[in-house]
């Protein structure tokens, strides 16, 4: 049975934990083990603020809910937690999931921290509700694009399905390269196979390949027949997104997982803070953290700082953002209004450029920052 909300305005004061609503993918077709580390990082962080006190004396509790990289699942979820009295929302992945929660956050008048999202029109309106610790889509392509130039290449294919977030992606590839004397070539992965995608490769002249498509399929597959076609040798494939960042890409592709660069929001090196939540983190997972767990643990963080500065109640929460000044595992976490974005950014997150090592594919190497 589901607790009636909290009139608003309201602070319990019985002592009842102040609960934060987590929405997290943890079933296919989200991309399961993102969802695991971003909760990793999240609960590590409740644990350690109950262990000093919690927010006023009262246990700090997460809400978990499951989006399963379903727009329309978030937007229930939200509804419900709404209902279940939650100070805030936190988390998620999936951008396009990231956006439909969002946009009912907003209307509800429910504070939500996104953790991991990146698409640049969040919502489709400026709002006070929403703020967001991931870099907006377009400041980080823009450094993988950076990174593409600076490697020498000019003549980028995207392997790309239907989605509003790939075809952002690939609109800011497009513009930002062309004006420097890139070429990006769109291949449409409703029409081709893997194989086909090789033949498109070298009928273009491609020198770069981008994977702008689900994992692990089509993605794994593509690799697959990218890698043993001999007439591609010499192709980079990239995936931005981050499809090679998991355990499950080394698994699936073994030595073809590696030199695939992707996109990361980490500091070249952690701080006191970072090392140690690192560690921690590595604990929880029995395997090296991912930038997204990192995420998790400084939206807790994050919300925390609030909570404790000005209380549960949901519009002081909202109004709070442009105070924030917390020390996260990266950094100093600040929100500000950036041109073209709708919600309150942290506006200096760290971003790399990294892939797997070949000659040892569970160490990342460092390619580029931004």
């Amino acid at each position: 049975m589901n607790t009636p909300p909290s009139p608003p305005g309201a602070e319990r004061t019985d002592g009842s934990s102040v609960q934060i609503g987590a929405l997290v993918p943890l079933t296919r077709p989200g991309w399961v083990e993102a969802g695991q580390h971003l909760l990793a990082g999240l609960e590590l962080a409740v644990r350690e603020v109950n262990d000093v006190g919690g927010i006023g004396g009262r246990p700090l509790e997460l809400v978990v809910r499951d989006t399963a990289a379903d727009p329309q699942r978030a937007t229930a979820a939200v509804d419900e937690l709404a209902r279940l009295g939650v100070a805030a929302l936190a988390g998620e992945y999936h951008s396009v999931v990231a956006r439909a929660a969002a946009a009912r956050a907003d209307a509800l008048g429910l504070p939500f921290l996104c953790s991991s999202a990146v698409l640049d029109a969040l919502t489709e309106q400026p709002t006070e509700w929403v703020a967001r610790l991931s870099p907006p889509q377009s400041r980080g392509w823009q450094v993988y694009a950076d990174f593409l130039l600076s490697a020498g290449h000019s003549r980028i294919a995207v392997a790309a399905q239907p989605s509003v977030y790939w075809a952002s992606g690939t609109r800011i590839l497009r513009d930002y390269l062309a004006p420097r004397g890139g070429t990006v070539i769109e291949l449409d992965m409703r029409a081709l196979t893997p194989a086909a995608v090789c033949d498109e490769l070298v009928d273009n002249r491609a020198t770069a390949l981008l994977l702008l498509v689900g994992h692990p399929e089509p993605a794994v597959p593509i690799v697959k027949s990218v890698r043993r076609d001999q007439r591609l040798a010499e192709i980079m494939i990239g995936a931005p997104a981050g499809q090679s960042e998991f355990a499950e890409w080394a698994t699936l592709l073994g030595d073809d997982s590696a030199a695939i660069p992707f996109l990361r929001y980490l500091p070249e090196r952690l701080g006191p803070l970072g090392a140690r939540v690192e560690t921690a983190l590595r604990e929880r997972l029995a395997e090296a953290p991912s930038f997204v767990a990192f995420e998790g643990y400084d939206t807790v963080a994050v919300l925390a700082d609030v909570l404790r500065s000005h209380g549960a109640d949901r519009a002081s929460t909202a109004e709070s953002w442009s105070r924030v000044a917390v020390e996260g595992t990266r950094g100093q976490i600040r929100f500000s209004r950036t041109p073209g974005i709708s919600v309150w950014q942290w506006a200096s997150t760290p971003i790399q450029v990294v892939d797997r090592d070949p000659a040892e594919p569970d160490r990342f190497r460092i390619l580029h920052a931004g």
